[in-house]
């Protein structure tokens, strides 16, 4: 481009971002209020903006445009040829802002009349339920869907946008996720009350219970990616099921013994109804994670459920 080209894309403002050569919303809005008051103090006190403010907003904008826009006198201001010509202008400007607007709100209403929540089994059994009341209770006009499995089940649904958020229990987050600890668990060998186990004096060793079939959850579960992981190994499971509620009727049934989440055989052990047996030398501690794609943080829904896992 020329030298004098330049200098006549300066002078007459078309060179550059539009955003540095067009005023902002709010002088528009001013402009439309000053043309409909015949007053720049009323049309500072229906914006909610002090008059010096508005008067500096209009020479703002008139520098910005090059032309004179509002004639001020003691009886008032008036918008001068240009400053009418340009309300026309701002008027088509401000509608057409007002219906994007409206148009982003029905989005953010499409967006927070449903949530898609996947758990994995523990925390969808045991912490979810109470989550999900103090959520209906801040925002009662959601529709929640839950969708429970083993967290890799979780991580596919998330990737696969089935859900807005995800709830996992393994020792890693599963690839393309971010995530954040919302709370902490620990797993427990349990049994019946008549397995000879619930008889024992001294604890489980690691390398007994790994070499002992155990009633265990299915492969891709977080409770048995950490105790595989804790042991170094596990024996041919006694049974493979995939729930904790199934796995703690075996156990109940007097089948043989399991190792669950702490949360989730409470009610058993108050009731007698199973014993905990302890283990030592092997930490069967786990982190419980909030999960969402990776760079999706959540929002609407999906960021107050977390919000309240957290509280």
């Amino acid at each position: 481009m020329s030298g004098d080209a330049e200098q006549d894309n300066s002078r007459f403002g078309t060179g550059g971002s539009l955003s540095h050569r067009v005023p902002d919303l709010g002088a528009l809005e001013l402009l439309l209020a000053v043309a409909r008051l015949g007053s720049l103090g009323g049309a500072a006190r229906e914006l909610g903006i002090t008059q010096p403010a508005a008067s500096s907003r209009v020479r703002s904008m008139e520098r910005q445009l090059g032309v004179a826009l509002v004639d001020r006198s003691p009886r008032g201001s008036r918008l001068t040829d240009a400053g009418a010509l340009v309300t026309d202008w701002a008027r088509r400007i401000v509608e057409a802002s007002e219906a994007f607007d409206a148009g982003a709100q029905a989005l953010r209403d499409r967006r927070d009349s449903r949530l898609r929540v996947a758990a994995s089994m523990t925390i969808a059994e045991y912490l979810l339920p109470g989550w999900l009341l103090a959520l209906r209770a801040q925002r009662p006009d959601t529709a929640v869907s839950l969708l429970a499995g083993n967290s890799a089940a979780v991580a596919e649904r998330l990737l696969s946008d089935e859900a807005d958020l995800g709830f996992v229990e393994g020792l890693s987050v599963p690839t393309g996720l971010d995530s954040v600890v919302i709370a902490h668990d620990r797993l427990i060998v349990v049994t019946a009350p008549g397995h000879p186990w619930a008889r024992r004096r001294r604890p489980l060793e690691g390398s007994e219970l790994a070499a002992t079939p155990l009633i265990l959850r299915e492969k891709g579960s977080g409770t048995r990616q950490v105790l595989d992981t804790a042991l170094g190994g596990l024996a041919r499971p006694l049974i493979e099921l995939s729930s904790t509620t199934a796995v703690k009727a075996a156990v109940v049934s007097g089948a043989g013994p399991a190792v669950l989440s702490e949360l989730a055989v409470r009610e058993e052990l108050a009731m007698r109804r199973l014993v905990s047996v302890p283990v030592e030398g092997v930490s069967l501690a786990r982190d419980l994670r909030a999960v969402w794609p990776t760079g999706h943080r959540p929002v609407g829904p999906a960021r107050d459920l977390l919000s309240l896992t957290r509280g």
